[in-house]
């Protein structure tokens, strides 16, 4: 005789901290197959990040402060985030003649490159971690995410 275990039924305080515990554990596992991509690259998604919004503005550059503020996530060092992909020849970093205080950040051909390396894993890492979802699920789910952020957002992010 096979003995089937009893799910466990979770308790939470109210419905909102069931949902963002949901989240939270939802971003965990999908993070997973995000960071295992990235990493086979040294790279950060984060990093990855950085180098999608300068790709979208080349040739031109963007100052520091503007690309950390467009960043999905926070990036409280933006500076080391920055300064390692400057080593790796992804980007370039200049400062203004004549406003010596803005630093602009421009992808290098090397950052373009990787980009277009690693466009196809991206879109197979997506796949993997949300393509079960039907095209009305994956809709009905980012109307859902956007009321849920919309509140704590700043307007100027661009989202």
């Amino acid at each position: 005789m096979t003995h089937t275990p009893k799910r466990i039924r979770r308790t939470f305080d109210c419905p909102e901290q069931e949902v963002y515990l949901n989240l939270w554990r939802t971003y965990d596992r999908l993070r997973e197959l995000e960071e295992a991509l990235f990493a086979a690259h040294d790279l950060t998604a984060q990093q990855y990040n950085a180098l999608r919004l300068l790709k979208s503005i080349y040739p031109r550059a963007m100052p520091t402060l503007q690309l950390a503020s467009r960043l999905i996530s926070r990036a409280p060092d933006i500076t080391r985030l920055l300064d390692k992909l400057e080593a790796s020849g992804l980007i370039t970093r200049d400062r203004l003649a004549e406003n010596r205080r803005i630093v602009q950040v421009s992808i290098t051909p090397a950052g373009l490159e990787l980009l277009k390396r690693l466009a196809r894993p991206v879109r197979e890492c997506a796949r993997q971690q949300l393509g079960h979802l039907t095209s009305e699920q994956q809709q009905q789910l980012i109307v859902l995410l956007q009321a849920a952020r919309l509140p704590h957002e700043d307007d100027s992010q661009g989202w």
